[in-house]
């Protein structure tokens, strides 16, 4: 998609800080952070968010999960604990329309998140 932000970030047309990578997702810190750890795990094909996920999509999505955990183990929150977030729509405060998995952590987290 040509008018996506993260499709342009996965082309190379838009700047962003890798942290890991794999055959079918990209991890990237996330530019405006709500915790000292705040990446991006989005996969390389579009998907407009989590409620168009479907049983074709089952690979990509493990492997969104297996990345965000490299990702917890690189930046060192993975013994102390870290959030997992997928935001679905207006109300959620979804502002890109590409499946992004948020991998949060370095920090306590309060309830509710936010």
């Amino acid at each position: 998609m040509t008018d996506c932000l993260f499709c342009k970030i996965l082309a190379g047309d838009v700047p962003s800080q890798e942290v890991a990578s794999s055959e079918r997702t990209y991890a990237f810190r996330d530019i405006q952070p709500a915790a000292p750890t705040h990446v991006l795990v989005i996969p390389r094909q579009h998907i407009d968010d989590a409620h168009a996920i479907d049983g074709s999509h089952a690979e990509t999505l493990a492997e969104m999960v297996l990345t965000a955990q490299e990702v917890a183990r690189k930046e060192g929150i993975d013994q102390s604990g870290y959030r997992l977030v997928f935001n679905v729509g207006d109300d959620a405060l979804n502002s890109v329309p590409h499946l992004h998995l948020h991998v949060i952590g370095g920090r306590t987290m309060g309830w509710p998140p936010g």
